[in-house]
């Protein structure tokens, strides 16, 4: 017989997805532990493991699912042929009505495209401490995207408003914001997105005390430390509006020690990730202002699943020996910002957990 990690591994389905299975009915193993509560299948199971995981895929209604599986092997194969038809046919439809709903969407945001005034076409000089940029850059690279298909998330938004510069990246699973002060600009509000090898050359020129002087001329942003300095073309994309996606007031917050949760989250228990996803630490809070690291399988309605490489990196970037975390629900963007600054903060998109 199969044990339920081998189940898992060779059909792809995951544990956790194994064990919801087995509540819903779908796939139920041919023996449990009484003892353990350890999931034991048959050999023959393997089959029906990775036709659900197929079906899964397709996105099929868990009601056909458990139809395909029971007709799957009797003489029935007529009802099959007829969900997989039924099914394919649904998804052709919506197929056709998002190309429909997207098409109206591009005519809209052509028209506007057509009436606004981009925020990229200015002239701007202002000075900047360097210690401050260059905090704000190291706060928010790690975010970046690197995604080719997503190109207006590939550097680090300049958002130059009053006496501030807001530095922000996201890669829409993770968002890092911080700020650093400004002299010397007193017009409209400009936002330029700086290439993701600029930004790292800028930052390699921050290594002084002084001010620094930022100019952005139309499309291309200049730098200058000293007798130093690195240029080039802004991004000709419009970044998201970073401000509809900060965090709302409310949950729990939480003062960490970094190191003892660094060390929790790479020695503690890990939900291995399914199918190329990521490795997913899980999180709780106790007391009221501890964040513990949870074993898998914890059935605390309040836990919360995160990535754990993107936590880590947060923590990093935080660069404090303690950082509050805000928790809210388990679909609720968690939050990482510092006590000393709470204006250079980060979020991570938790994940949700299906057992």
């Amino acid at each position: 017989m199969r044990s339920i990690g081998e189940m898992a591994r060779d059909s792809r389905l995951g544990v956790s997805a194994l064990r919801f299975y087995d509540r819903a009915g779908v796939l139920v193993p041919a023996w449990v532990d009484p003892v353990t509560g350890y999931r034991w299948y048959e050999p023959e199971q393997l089959e029906e493991a990775r036709l659900l995981f197929r079906l899964r895929r397709a996105g099929m209604p868990l009601a056909d699912i458990r139809l395909v599986l029971a007709s799957w092997s009797g003489a029935d194969t007529d009802l099959v042929r007829k969900l997989l038809k039924a099914h394919l046919g649904r998804l052709e439809q919506g197929l056709s009505d998002a190309r429909s709903e997207f098409s109206a969407l591009r005519a809209l945001l052509d028209q506007r495209e057509n009436v606004m005034t981009s925020l990229r076409i200015a002239t701007v000089r202002l000075s900047s401490p360097a210690p401050e940029l260059a905090a704000a850059l190291d706060t928010v690279r790690f975010a970046v995207s690197t995604d080719p298909e997503l190109p207006m998330l590939g550097g680090v938004l300049f958002d130059i408003e009053g006496a501030s510069l807001h530095a922000v990246a996201t890669d829409r699973y993770r968002m890092a914001v911080a700020q650093a002060g400004i002299e010397g600009h007193d017009g409209d509000r400009v936002q330029v997105i700086v290439p993701t090898a600029l930004a790292d050359a800028m930052r390699a020129l921050l290594d002084g005390e002084g001010p620094v002087r930022l100019s952005v001329d139309g499309d291309r942003v200049t730098l200058e430390a000293a007798d130093r300095q690195a240029a080039g073309r802004c991004l000709d994309h419009d970044f998201p509006d970073y401000r509809r996606l900060l965090p709302q007031a409310g949950g729990r917050r939480a003062v960490v020690e970094v190191a003892a949760l660094r060390k929790a989250l790479e020695s503690g228990p890990v939900r291995a990730g399914e199918a190329g996803a990521p490795d997913l630490s899980v999180l709780r809070v106790e007391d009221g202002d501890t964040v513990t690291v949870c074993a898998d399988g914890d059935e605390d309605p309040n836990r919360i699943a995160v990535n754990r490489e993107f936590l880590l990196d947060a923590l990093a970037a935080g660069a404090r020996d303690r950082l509050i975390l805000e928790l809210g629900n388990p679909t609720a963007p968690i939050g990482i910002r510092r006590l000393d600054d709470e204006d250079a903060f980060s979020i991570l998109m938790p994940f949700k957990l299906e057992d």
